[in-house]
């Protein structure tokens, strides 16, 4: 690995700060715009008096298979972090399936030849939609289908129920017809192929980053044990629980499990197999340690069933979680922080615990250790355990408090950090919640511009994906409000945008000389250029090109 090459300039006298507003995006429609109706005085000072530009931040800007795929904090994290963009999860298994190496290697293999010799149970467990940031139903289809025609007598989907990345009571949109390949594939009399268990991925089995194990408790009960309230099918626990709670979306869903003659027809058993048909890492770390881990001090699993257990992909290459996968994730190499680590560079991470993998893990190209323990610093918040419209402003004012800190001590040059705001709240649906996150990232960088200032440090500030700019949902053709045909009221969106990012460069004390670049179309991968020349260094080759070009450089 090449080192970094100082430039003439010999970076700022007080440290480069990265602002990521996750979620926080461009938006087209003013109807339902919550970034556009904040009131956010320090966001428009800036734009009218820093560097300001966009930058794309889905598809493939970002690694995904098209511009219709919607970007996500995983694959925006990993370009931000590596200055380039690399093939991604659902890239990745689209092809494996494609061409049929993902069923020629050893793993699949390892799954059937059980359920094939000794009538055991093939388990598919994972997120339920085509929201194509943590899994997509294709793939699960791809999969019953390959083993239907292997002979795998018995299999058992647990699904994970979206309204996040998909319409928010989207739900029997995806169970309706699933329900009818699965009598499809049943109508031989061969296989017996059923849904068995389910729940919203914000009720359980998903959670991400130790924030509440407790979701991964209920998940093993309802999955594992067969243990929670029982329906005869998956359209029934949902319409019951729509009946019994008005208003609840898919992601808020309690769990269930299917039931025949008073009994689960799919725990899961000793010797069978289970897929975990997420591609997306963060929220399948914790149900994956669950089925593997010797020891659980989290939960009591019960008496946990000797499965072989498999990952759509490898969630964690340093941890080694899971054991065994099908699919090799992308490697990534040479990320910003590992030359700023080797430049002796010191660096600060810092997010509340809802993004806070994002910054470390994500940022480093999946990778979970430090590259220097000397070097650089990562700074957890705790998130609060509520849900986050009833807590629009998270834990944003302690991020900055504790970044004030770190500008003022003069230990660091550079320091990236996470506002989850306009994401997480963005994700419930709630619009004037969302605009009050917005307001509440606007407020904190209000404390940091002076702060900035008083130091001689430099701004950068973007996001990783849109999301709380397009909170309804509209026609694609007329562009108009789309509306529940029985009650008449705006159809929520609560998933990420298409929306292109703002990227802002606020260098108030002038030392850098920059100014934008003349390139068009840039992702947000082009950010660690970007930082690395406020910094004083030569980006390395290959990378994406800089937002900016400094003067002081002569570039």
């Amino acid at each position: 690995m090449e080192t970094l090459k100082r430039t003439i300039f010999s970076g700022p006298q007080g440290p480069v700060v990265l602002v990521i507003m996750d979620g926080v995006g461009i938006g087209v429609y003013p109807e339902g715009d919550a970034v556009r109706s904040a009131l956010k005085p320090n966001l428009d000072w800036l734009r009218e008096h820093a560097l300001y530009s966009e930058l794309k931040a889905h598809g493939t800007a970002v690694g995904l298979p098209s511009d219709e795929d919607m970007g996500n904090s995983e694959v925006g994290h990993n370009a931000i972090g590596c200055g380039r963009v690399y093939d991604q999860g659902a890239m990745l298994v689209n092809a494996a399936i494609a061409s049929g190496a993902i069923f020629r290697g050893p793993v699949w293999r390892s799954l059937t030849e059980p359920c094939l010799a000794k009538d055991a149970t093939l388990h598919f467990l994972g997120l339920f939609s085509d929201g194509n940031v943590h899994s997509h139903i294709d793939h699960l289809r791809a999969m019953l289908a390959q083993a239907h025609k292997q002979g795998v007598r018995r299999a058992r989907i647990h699904i994970l129920l979206d309204g996040r990345d998909v319409s928010e009571t989207s739900a029997l949109d995806y169970v309706d017809p699933f329900e009818a390949f699965l009598a499809s594939l049943n109508a031989d009399g061969r296989t017996d192929y059923r849904i068995a268990s389910g729940g919203g991925r914000m009720a359980i089995t998903m959670d991400r980053y130790n924030a509440d194990w407790s979701m991964v408790q209920r998940g093993w009960q309802i999955h594992v044990l067969g243990r929670g309230p029982r329906f005869p099918s998956a359209r029934a626990a949902i319409e019951a629980a729509r009946l019994a709670k008005p208003g609840v979306i898919d992601q808020d869903l309690p769990g269930f499990v299917i039931a025949e003659n008073g009994q689960p027809v799919g725990p899961i058993r000793d010797g069978d197999s289970v897929v975990f048909f997420n591609f997306r890492g963060d929220r399948a770390i914790e149900i994956s340690r669950a089925f593997e881990d010797e020891t659980m001090p989290e939960f009591d699993r019960g008496a946990r069933p000797r499965v072989r257990y498999v990952g759509m992909m490898r969630y964690d290459g340093d941890l080694q979680i899971p054991k065994t996968f099908l699919v090799d994730p992308p490697a990534i190499d040479r990320t910003m922080g590992e030359y700023l680590a080797r430049a002796g560079v010191r660096q600060l991470a810092i997010s509340e615990t809802q993004k806070f993998g994002h910054v470390t893990y994500f940022f480093n190209g999946n990778r979970s250790g430090k590259f220097d323990k000397g070097l650089e610093d990562y700074v957890e918040i705790k998130s609060d355990i509520v849900p986050f419209d009833q807590r629009p402003y998270m834990k944003a004012a302690e991020i900055t408090d504790r970044v004030i800190e770190a500008m003022r001590c003069g230990t660091y040059k550079f320091i990236r950090l996470n506002y989850p705001n306009g994401d997480m709240v963005g994700h419930t649906g709630n619009y004037p919640a969302t605009q009050v996150a917005v307001e509440m990232v606007d407020l904190c960088l209000g404390r940091l511009l002076p702060v900035l200032r008083e130091t001689g440090g430099i701004l950068v500030l973007s996001a990783d994906h849109g999301n709380a700019d397009d909170m309804y949902e509209h026609d694609k053709g007329s562009g108009k409000i789309k509306r529940d045909a029985a009650t008449g009221r705006i159809k929520v969106k609560t998933s990420h945008s298409l929306n292109p990012v703002p990227v802002v460069v606020y260098d108030p004390a002038g030392t850098a000389g920059a100014r934008l670049s003349a390139r068009k179309g840039l992702g947000i991968g082009s950010l660690a250029a970007t930082c690395l020349r406020l910094l004083g260094f030569d980006p390395p080759e290959g990378y994406d090109p800089s937002v900016v070009e400094l003067a002081s450089a002569g570039r």
